[in-house]
């Protein structure tokens, strides 16, 4: 999967380029200007729009003590938007009105939230398995033979063997004369 998103980013300025050419073909080099300088400027008026709301947030948010009320990801969507307009080329700015306009927004944080729990649920699979395949205990599940009281035979949990001794920092060889 990573190979393939490096390919499609080495591939994007190529379509990019192709696809100016085709629209500067279609509706004159003038206009097709004129709408990538449009992007530009609806980029650069998002994110400053964006990022003075997301300081604001931040600011009453860590004034209050609390956390933001907005979330992170609506700004992070608009800021992203607005990168992605600014950067020329048609592709990038269809990708960048999809994270800025207000009704499709929802629509990206529904699936991007989907996407984040079926990778978090990977991850805590995959580490799970390594957890077992080591001899480990996953936490929460307890030891084998654990029947929840501790002695002899079971330990506390986390607890393990508890070896006594004492501890003595050690003198460097100069102040021990």
């Amino acid at each position: 999967m990573p190979l393939l998103i490096v390919l499609a980013l080495m591939a994007l300025p190529f379509l990019e380029v192709w696809l100016m050419i085709e629209v500067g073909g279609w509706i004159g080099v003038p206009w097709t200007l004129a709408v990538l300088v449009s992007m530009l400027v609806l980029g650069v008026a998002v994110l400053r729009r964006a990022g003075t709301r997301a300081f604001r947030d931040a600011d009453a948010a860590m004034r209050s003590g609390e956390p933001p009320r907005g979330g992170l990801l609506d700004p992070l969507m608009l800021m992203a938007g607005g990168v992605l307009l600014i950067v020329p080329g048609f592709v990038t700015a269809a990708l960048g009105l999809l994270m800025v306009l207000p009704f499709t927004r929802p629509v990206l944080r529904w699936a991007f939230a989907g996407w984040a729990q079926r990778r978090v649920r990977r991850m805590r699979e995959r580490a799970d398995g390594e957890f077992t395949v080591r001899g480990a205990t996953v936490p929460g599940q307890g030891a084998p033979g654990w029947d929840g009281r501790p002695g002899p035979g079971n330990p506390a949990p986390g607890g393990g063997r508890v070896i006594q001794g004492s501890f003595e920092p050690e003198v460097p060889r100069r102040d021990r004369d």
